[in-house]
């Protein structure tokens, strides 16, 4: 069986007094985008300067490609990318002769050719920050470790990386961090969720955005009755008037209270136009997950 790109086994790590980071274990396996999500102060750059060898854990082990991130550090970093290229690729154990081709290759990839001759202090945010994107990679690396990769930037400029993110994890494993939930989401394929030091959620985005089970629906009609009356329908816990003629209505048992709905309104001429089942909040469920901490 091939090895996880990454493995961490009981990883813990205290600066002074505090933990920042305790008793995480988690594998990550080849290929897509892993988002590392908390809150500020959670310790998910903990997590990634110890993964990027920045950091030394104060317990635990972190293995890259079955490597011992802590007994060989240079072997492990030759399979890391993280945030002038020639001079970086050297870093990176680049060979002398495929340098420059090495060079040529992540400044197409990352859309700045056109600007090798500029100083990078004289190039937008967005500029600046593929040109740390293709230091990351032109060693062409097995993993790629983002810490907050869109921060600062433009919508325009956010969309822009995220697109070049998912078109480098075609290739490679893709490790990116953020406090955003909806960076996430527009992102990642699978999640990992730190709160206080603590993982207390992994999975894939679906299973995220799935993780509190829905207890409401929307359900709009052209002529309702009374709140009053869709209360008294069989499994209806409570309903909230949104106006227009929309309504939030809780339940005990979803489809049984559709059901309902629907053969009350064609009986009284109700005119439902729309019954849907609420997702919960993206907030609702981090919200959750970080009760999980304490």
């Amino acid at each position: 069986m091939e090895e996880p790109i990454v493995k961490v086994e009981h990883l813990s790590h205290r600066y002074s007094i505090q933990w920042a980071v305790r008793d995480i274990s988690f594998e990550i396996p080849r290929r897509g985008i892993y988002g590392l999500l908390g809150s500020n102060g959670a310790g998910k750059s903990t997590t990634m300067n110890i993964i990027s060898g920045v950091i030394k854990q104060t317990e635990g082990q972190v293995f890259i490609k079955g490597i011992d991130a802590r007994k060989r550090p240079v072997d492990a970093k030759r399979h890391i990318g993280f945030l002038p290229l020639i001079h970086c690729a050297r870093l990176r154990w680049v060979a002398d002769k495929d340098i420059i081709p090495a060079v040529d290759e992540v400044l197409a990839k990352c859309g700045i050719t056109h600007f090798r001759k500029r100083l990078i202090k004289n190039l937008s945010g967005g500029y600046q920050q593929r040109v740390g994107i293709a230091q990351a990679i032109v060693h062409k690396p097995d993993l790629v470790i983002f810490d907050e990769p869109t921060n600062g930037l433009d919508p325009n400029q956010i969309m822009e990386i995220r697109h070049l993110i998912r078109d480098i994890a075609k290739d490679r494993t893709v490790i990116l961090s953020t406090h955003i939930l909806t960076e996430v989401q527009a992102v990642c394929d699978h999640i990992l969720m730190i709160e206080e030091g603590k993982l207390v959620f992994m999975g894939t985005v679906d299973e995220f955005d799935n993780y509190i089970i829905p207890n409401s629906l929307y359900v709009s009609m052209i002529d309702p009755p009374v709140a009053d009356e869709l209360a008294k329908i069989e499994g209806v816990l409570g309903v909230e008037e949104l106006g227009n003629r929309n309504f939030r209505i809780r339940f005990t048992e979803a489809q049984e209270v559709i059901d309902q709905i629907v053969k009350l309104s064609a009986a009284n001429d109700w005119r439902l136009s729309e019954v849907r089942v609420e997702k919960s909040s993206l907030d609702n469920i981090f919200a959750e997950l970080s009760k999980k901490a304490h």
